[in-house]
């Protein structure tokens, strides 16, 4: 079975405030972008998980992949599979590619072994495994609130619109990013926001990350400065960086000096 875990973006980010348990209380609207990660899961005797592409740190039995695998084990009588992935999506990059890939693994398995479980169930189970992979499951465009593992369906009228997809090649930890974050409750929630003119989206939509993770990364601050300055309409840091997004109403050349930073384009 071979399945193509997308990416994803954020539109606006606010951070409200922390809570006890370490996690913040967020909002957020997150949609699913035509970048992807490749994932091939067959059948064997044993299961086994490798990886080509982008380079992914750490040790055996650390990826989301595997964590996916063994959770659906230690909870339903299912087989041994091997992963194969091929990764595309940077890492550090808040596009979400490790949740992705490990939402797709739990879709996979559910289907290898016919298990019917329903979305509801899967995205708990998904939600075990990070806040952002709830949203891979459903796959299309969520306001997320909590953690970010609260996901209530939003309409966008995004129709027509071509984003550009930049990355510095830094990558930011999301533990990083918290750490220098000041929560704060905003004027306006997300939902309001996004139920305005894209024209007015620069001024208002904000992703609370940038403040902090700009001062630490100027490069990052650098690149969305630069996409300011073409006739985008809306430009951002997704998640908790690295990565910057332009939106425009028609398609349009990116800049010479820009080019190597390129991702993706693609229309919405």
């Amino acid at each position: 079975m071979i399945l193509f875990p997308p990416a994803k973006i954020n539109l606006g980010l606010q951070i409200h405030s922390k809570r006890n348990d370490g996690f913040h209380e967020i909002e957020t609207c997150m949609l699913p972008i035509p970048f992807y990660d490749i994932l091939e899961l067959t059948l064997s005797a044993s299961f086994s998980f490798e990886q080509t592409g982008i380079k992914i740190p750490g040790t055996i039995g650390e990826n989301l992949c595997e964590k996916a695998f063994y959770l659906m084990k230690s909870r339903y009588e299912i087989g041994n599979v091997r992963i194969h992935l091929r990764k595309q999506i940077p890492i550090g990059a808040g596009l979400g590619g490790g949740s992705s890939d490990a939402a797709h693994v739990l879709l996979a398995l559910n289907e290898l072994f016919s298990l019917k479980l329903d979305i509801e169930i899967l995205c708990l189970l998904a939600a075990e495994l990070g806040s952002d992979c709830p949203f891979f499951i459903r796959n299309e465009p969520q306001l997320a609130k909590g953690r970010g593992e609260l996901l209530t369906p939003i309409s966008l009228n995004l129709n027509g619109l071509y984003c550009v997809l930049f990355n510095p090649k830094i990558h930011v930890s999301t533990k990083e990013a918290y750490s220098g974050v000041s929560p704060r409750i905003p004027y306006k929630t997300v939902r309001e926001l996004l139920s305005l003119p894209i024209e007015v989206w620069s001024a208002l939509l904000q992703n609370d990350f940038e403040e902090s993770v700009f001062k630490a990364h100027p490069k990052i601050a650098q690149l969305k400065s630069e996409l300011e300055k073409t006739s985008a309409c809306y430009v951002s840091m997704s998640g908790s960086g690295a990565s910057v997004f332009a939106l425009y109403t028609e398609e349009q050349d990116v800049p010479s000096s820009l080019k190597s930073a390129v991702l993706a384009k693609f229309y919405l």
